[in-house]
């Protein structure tokens, strides 16, 4: 595909064919497009990644969400470290899947239990309980990244995460 094929695609919201997807190895201006509008239609697919798997992506999404919540005021990069460590903590994670239950959708309460029962050999510093409840939220996070970004911003902000509450002043 050129670029101008792809340019083209992305102007008219087509969703690209498969063989496309798989050779964007690039980070072209439609990257975003093409894999929101992929991810968007295979929630089949998604559903069938394993837990461990929407967990990784999970890490990952909640980290950089936590740094750009961080951004401001500006600070030292320790000081931006030392909060981002606070917020994807084990213990952290736990503690806001618990504050975010009650908002849970039957099907998001099912990713959880996933999550849950599939947490991968534990860290020694924490309990398996409490890990298992980390991996559970980074499931959830990574599932609902992949298939429903605009809930997924919606619970996080239920969470209530500032630079004050963070730690940053």
């Amino acid at each position: 595909m050129t670029d101008f094929e792809s340019e083209a695609h992305l102007q008219k919201k087509e969703p690209l064919q498969e063989e496309h997807l798989q050779g964007a190895a690039g980070l072209g201006p439609d990257l975003v497009y093409r894999f929101s509008s992929r991810a968007a239609s295979t929630t089949l697919q998604v559903k069938s990644l394993s837990p461990i798997a929407l967990a990784y992506v999970g890490d990952a999404v909640y980290e950089l969400y936590i740094r750009t919540q961080l951004l401001w005021p500006p600070q030292r990069p320790q000081a931006y470290h030392n909060a981002v460590v606070g917020q994807v903590r084990a213990e952290q994670q736990a503690a806001y899947l618990g504050q975010l239950q009650p908002f849970l959708s039957e099907l998001e309460q099912d990713m959880v239990r996933r999550g849950r029962n599939a947490a991968p050999k534990r860290q020694r510093r924490v309990n398996a309980d409490l890990y298992q409840q980390a991996t559970s939220f980074e499931t959830l996070i990574g599932y609902l990244y992949l298939t429903d970004q605009p809930r997924l911003f919606e619970l996080l902000g239920q969470l209530g995460i500032t630079p004050h509450s963070a730690g940053v002043i």
